[in-house]
């Protein structure tokens, strides 16, 4: 990899930027694409499924043949709610490659004995996410089932590009949700990102079979598009 491109590649990475390095097999010139200026290259149909799903390799086109490696930046999971179905849903999540973080400002709850090696932050959701880069990479779980610790998270989240959002309860409880956050000025489109009741719905019972519905919901949202995973 050429010198230029690869300072490029490392500074996207310090950013949470999703680029890929475009090489040409005959030639070896290579260029760098960003995931937000893809549309007009002329690769853009293979840039676009690479970065979805992560996934490298060589295309052949009437202009010849090409190399193109993705780099995006590492999946993360932010969950608010230090419960027992966060208990369940954290290590499938990291077998699928997400960097977790739990917030909850609940003490008794967010201890390191009940999330061993997770980082943990037993303060208020809002304050902890203002301070994060929120990005297509982020996914957010709203599990606490508490107006007062998830609003805020959400209020947060719904102004960032987050791929998923989701929230726990009964559908009466979202429509109790909507109404409240629309006093706080969102429309129905930037609700409509909401998942909830949250996860896909397989007739689940208990944490761990809620954990399962949940993650097939956010690879949903991630691999196949939040429109997708909305149905």
């Amino acid at each position: 990899m050429q010198h230029d491109i690869l300072d490029q590649v490392l500074t996207a990475r310090d950013d949470r930027r999703a680029v890929a390095v475009i090489t040409n097999l005959a030639s070896g010139a290579q260029r760098i694409v960003g995931r937000d200026e893809m549309a007009d290259d002329n690769l853009a149909a293979h840039l676009a499924e690479g970065f979805r799903f992560d996934k490298s390799g060589v295309v052949t086109t009437s202009s010849g043949e090409w190399f193109i490696q993705i780099n995006n930046p590492p999946l993360e999971m932010i969950i608010i709610g230090a419960v027992h179905i966060a208990q369940s849903v954290i290590p499938i999540a990291r077998l699928a490659g997400y960097r977790v973080i739990v917030i909850d400002p609940r003490g008794a709850f967010a201890t390191p004995e009940r999330f061993a090696e997770v980082e943990l932050h037993a303060e208020w959701p809002d304050e902890v996410l203002s301070g994060m880069k929120l990005d297509e990479r982020s996914a957010l779980l709203a599990l606490t089932h508490d107006p007062k610790i998830d609003d805020p998270a959400l209020k947060v989240v719904l102004s960032s590009p987050c791929f998923y959002i989701g929230a726990l309860g009964s559908r009466k409880t979202q429509e109790l949700r909507r109404d409240r956050l629309k006093e706080m000025g969102f429309d129905d489109e930037a609700l409509a990102r909401i998942h909830g009741p949250i996860g896909l719905d397989i007739g689940a019972r208990g944490a761990p079979e809620i954990a399962i519905a949940i993650m097939a919901e956010v690879t949903s949202a991630l691999r196949q598009g939040d429109a997708e995973a909305a149905r």
